[in-house]
């Protein structure tokens, strides 16, 4: 069941959030979810491949066969990270109609490209860089004993159209309900055990020919505690760079700037934590790519703003809401030259199972909330 909650709007820029229930085999699951969406998982993988043929992402044009050459090479780093993930995937894609590898640029772009720099060389204009998600972690301490976590997802404008949320009862897993994209294994999502994980884009100078980090939350949500969950990505042959924060019933929380050849593990203590998208560690500052002016000042911003948010009192869902919606800097609107917007946001409590969500910018959108009943 799902209900809309948390608005006091007027105006609803998308229709409630589609949900895909999907349970079973890993087979099962990805059968269903690219047959549900094939032409839209096809329109999507094109845009992407494109984006990268271009020389917008690569330092200079490539073609579709050199695009997906890289690809290939990172299969097997999948199936060595989660063979039943890889499954899952390889049966959504022939669902589909795509191979595994243009299911690995659709799924995972933000790391494939950091791959991509790596092997090729070039840098990433600031034009397509993209800045995404203001996140935070709420100890129990600041929320009547049983803290959230939330986050808006932001990206170039396109990928609004694709947001999706996956509530799956996996056969050998914990049921989750996740928050992604058509296409896409998995991006920020909380499992029937009370483990939250959810993500900020990095840009790392040292992507390898790994495994994408949507899989790894999928992999994450696979445990039943933060601490599980912590280990399974400290042990990741990450392709590319990205911060992932992690929450659990208990109250236990980590925040992880993640880079493919180093991870600093900030671990929760009595004050929220706060990150959006740039490092804040030196260990991982020293392999980030250098930000353009306008998007290390959107993202130093934007963390200001939550902290100032979150800096007092007692903290409940209506609140993050609130945050997520925040006008100025925090729910982004799509400008000229980096078509950035907040997609959908997520707020979930995992000491009691609840799951909130919006599809579009969150200032112009309800929320809704999504339990685990109904999964097929």
């Amino acid at each position: 069941m799902s209900s809309q909650i948390g608005s006091s709007h007027t105006k609803s820029a998308k229709p409630p959030i589609r949900i895909l229930d999907a349970s079973g085999s890993p087979g099962d699951i990805g059968q269903k979810h690219g047959t549900a969406y094939a032409e839209e998982i096809r329109a999507y993988t094109n845009d992407r491949i494109g984006l990268v043929e271009s020389g917008l992402w690569s330092g200079g044009p490539m073609t579709r066969g050199e695009v997906l050459e890289i690809a290939e090479s990172m299969v097997e780093a999948h199936v060595e990270f989660d063979a039943d993930l890889h499954t899952e995937m390889e049966a959504m894609a022939n669902a589909a109609g795509i191979t595994v590898p243009e299911a690995i640029v659709v799924g995972g772009f933000t790391d494939f490209v950091d791959t991509v720099r790596a092997i090729v060389g070039g840098d990433t204009p600031a034009s397509v860089q993209e800045d995404d998600c203001t996140a935070v972690i709420v100890p129990d301490s600041r929320a009547d004993g049983k803290g959230f976590f939330a986050q808006t997802w932001d990206m170039h404008d396109t990928a609004t159209e694709h947001v999706l949320l996956l509530r799956l009862k996996p056969a050998d897993a914990p049921p989750a309900i996740v928050f992604t994209t058509t296409g896409c294994m998995g991006q920020i999502g909380m499992n029937a055990e009370g483990v939250c994980v959810g993500i900020n884009n990095l840009v790392g100078m040292d992507g390898t020919r790994g495994v994408n980090w949507t899989s790894v939350v999928r992999g994450m949500l696979k445990q039943t505690s933060a601490d599980d969950a912590l280990e399974v990505l400290m042990a990741a042959n990450l392709a590319g760079a990205h911060n992932f924060l992690i929450f659990d019933r208990n109250g236990v929380g980590h925040n992880v700037e993640a880079m493919p050849s180093v991870r600093a593990v900030d671990t929760l203590n009595g004050m929220p934590i706060i990150h959006t998208n740039h490092t804040v560690d030196p260990t991982t500052t020293a392999v980030q790519a250098e930000k353009a002016p306008g998007l290390m000042d959107s993202s130093q911003a934007r963390m200001d703003k939550a902290r100032q948010l979150m800096a007092e009192g007692t903290i409940d869902s209506d609140r993050l809401f609130a945050m997520t919606r925040e006008p100025e800097v925090i729910c982004q609107a799509a400008t000229e030259p980096y078509h950035i917007e907040s997609s959908g946001a997520v707020v979930m409590r995992p000491a009691t199972n609840d799951f909130w969500a919006c599809w579009g910018r969150p200032i112009e959108s309800e929320y809704q909330h999504v339990s685990f009943d109904g999964v097929a």
